[in-house]
C-alpha cells in the first residue's frame, strides 16, 4: 500500500433533536453504511428548527473526506 493518499469528499447533512454533536454523529453514523475509510469531517453550517420559542431540532451540513482505495 502506497503512502500517498488521495481524497473524495461528500457533503451531508445531518440532523437531531438533541444538538449539533448528534447531528454530526448521525451524518457521519450513516454515511459509515456505505462509505468506507472516512478520515476527517468539516462544519460547514449549522442551523435549527424553532417551535413554540425552543429549539426544536438541530441541522449540521458537513463535508466528509475519505480515501479513495489503491
Amino acid at each position: 500500500m502506497s503512502d500517498n493518499h488521495v481524497y473524495k469528499i461528500l457533503e451531508l447533512t445531518g440532523s437531531s433533536p438533541d444538538g449539533t454533536d448528534a447531528a454530526i454523529r448521525n451524518a457521519i453514523t450513516k454515511a459509515s453504511e456505505t462509505v468506507r475509510d472516512i478520515q476527517w469531517f468539516q462544519v460547514l453550517e449549522t442551523r435549527g428548527h424553532v417551535a413554540d420559542g425552543k429549539v426544536a431540532h438541530w441541522q449540521v451540513t458537513i463535508k466528509i473526506g475519505f480515501t479513495l482505495e489503491d
